[in-house]
């Protein structure tokens, strides 16, 4: 009984700390660091403040938090670029789960957007020892392809810049695009379409 209540306690726990950074997600993405409290946060995710204080102590330690948490969902969708794959079809399969991650967490990618626009004042050692491995990590992924004649001799990292930026558009350009469909969310069916589309546009600059 004593353990059957102890995982009880475990998955409140992390239900709980997941409702607090979904909340944070949007405050820090509508309001930025300096903009957001702990407040605000509190009342997007319908719980006392005293919560937010007890999982995370400090602002910066849940923005961090926030930002390493989008961060590391990149990091897995990039897991299909992997040597030994095709490279045509391991590119287009994370051109297609950015798209997904910018519907369905445009305001993680927004946070991370604003903090690099900033100059990451919040997340600087972030960028210049996770990110920067992680990018090399993937440029060498790139060029192994390209030495082996699978793809044509672009720049890696240019490559990979390219596929950043179009598909987080989607998401940090999110009421642009909603203002230029006439004022309606994407469809379904139009983000089948952008799949497709930016999986062609992008692709074709690499295939032999």
């Amino acid at each position: 009984m004593e353990k059957q209540s102890g995982g009880i306690q475990i998955r409140h726990r992390e239900e709980t700390r997941a409702q607090i950074q979904r909340a944070a997600e949007r405050v820090f993405a509508d309001y930025g660091f300096v903009g957001a409290s702990f407040s605000r946060i509190a009342a997007e995710a319908g719980l006392p403040k005293s919560n937010i204080v007890y999982y995370y102590q400090t602002k910066e330690k849940l923005y961090r938090n926030v930002v390493e948490n989008i961060f590391n969902v990149w990091r897995e969708a990039a897991d299909v670029l992997s040597p030994e794959r095709d490279p045509i079809n391991a590119l287009g399969d994370y051109i297609e789960t950015k798209l997904d991650l910018a519907r369905t967490r445009p305001y993680g990618s927004k946070v991370w957007a604003n903090e690099v626009i900033q100059r990451a004042p919040v997340v600087q050692d972030y960028l210049e020892n996770e990110l920067r491995q992680w990018t090399d990590d993937r440029i060498a992924v790139i060029e192994y392809w390209i030495a082996q004649k699978q793809i044509r001799p672009v720049s890696a990292r240019h490559l990979l810049y390219a596929i950043w930026a179009t598909t987080q558009h989607y998401a940090d350009f999110k009421h642009q695009i909603r203002t230029l469909n006439d004022d309606l969310e994407l469809t379904n069916q139009q983000w089948e379409e952008t799949k497709h589309s930016l999986r062609e546009i992008l692709l074709e600059g690499v295939k032999l």
